[in-house]
């Protein structure tokens, strides 16, 4: 079924650029710190053990990458089909049709600088106390997610 719905765009997954990007921004700190701090010594690289900055470098660099494979092993998305919308992950599954939802609503990042969108969704379920709220930014293909979105609040607004 994911292949059919994703070949309609109906599969939007996490973003994950952000965890990419910073990885491999503090490596190359991590890798400039080491070389700099360094010694070369008779055409030899001696590596500098003691430095406790190399040693926060180090746990700054393994705690990005550890968080990185997570959201890899996670695999988070979101479906949105006819029949309503879906939060999946490795774990769980989260599926509502569209009858249960009772609101769609649409905000506005506050802290944002230039606001290109409307940014955060907040949908309200029948049988949930707090609604659900997520960034479409976090996702791939935000303008087909918006449209998307768009599409199921006028649904649910008609009714």
């Amino acid at each position: 079924m994911s292949v059919i719905a994703s070949k309609n765009g109906n599969v939007f997954k996490y973003n994950m650029s952000f965890y990419y990007q910073s990885t491999i921004i503090y490596f190359v700190v991590f890798a400039l710190y080491l070389v700099i701090r360094g010694e070369f010594v008779e055409d030899s690289f001696i590596l500098v053990t003691k430095d406790p900055i190399l040693y926060f470098l180090a746990l700054i660099v393994i705690f990005s990458l550890l968080v990185l494979l997570y959201y890899l092993f996670l695999n988070k998305r979101i479906e949105i089909s006819d029949a309503g919308i879906a939060f999946i992950d490795r774990f769980k599954e989260r599926r509502f049709a569209k009858e249960k939802i009772i609101r769609v609503k649409f905000f506005r990042e506050r802290r944002t600088a230039k606001p290109k969108r409307l940014k955060i969704v907040r949908i309200k379920i029948e049988d949930r106390r707090r609604p659900i709220m997520f960034r479409i930014s976090d996702y791939d293909k935000e303008d087909d997610m918006y449209n998307r979105l768009l599409e199921l609040k006028s649904f649910v607004e008609s009714r």
